[in-house]
């Protein structure tokens, strides 16, 4: 059974760094786009940043722009997205998804998700 799991997520200061894996098993998600979202408290999940099956192509929220950057190692069936210059907005629960078409990632209907990993930034 196909399985994304999350680890990296935890508590930093305000202009910290976290970095995010996301491990990929019961199949290859070499041909996948894979991506990631998140969800704040009292909020909808929103899409964070999504990488092509290649890893040429990515795609970013605003908010994260020029901050967070995702990519993937397709030899360990893994992709991760490094945080840079956390803020206390960033604090949400992140997910890991997939699917092998990019524009149903991109808008929030993967085929696959992880089950979440707590990110939280304090002031």
């Amino acid at each position: 059974q196909a399985q994304l799991v999350e680890s990296g997520g935890g508590l930093v200061q305000a202009g910290g760094s976290l970095r995010l894996s996301c491990a990929a098993s019961g199949r290859t998600f070499s041909s996948y786009a894979m991506g990631w979202f998140r969800q704040a408290p009292g909020k909808e999940r929103e899409f964070v940043a999504t990488i092509n099956y290649s890893g040429g192509t990515t795609y970013y929220t605003d908010s994260v722009k020029d901050r967070f950057i995702i990519s993937r190692d397709k030899s360990k069936n893994t992709v991760y997205l490094q945080m840079n210059s956390l803020k206390p907005e960033d604090t949400a629960v992140y997910y890991c998804a997939a699917d092998s078409v990019g524009s149903r990632l991109r808008v929030g209907s993967p085929a696959y998700w992880g089950q979440g990993t707590q990110v939280t930034v304090s002031s």
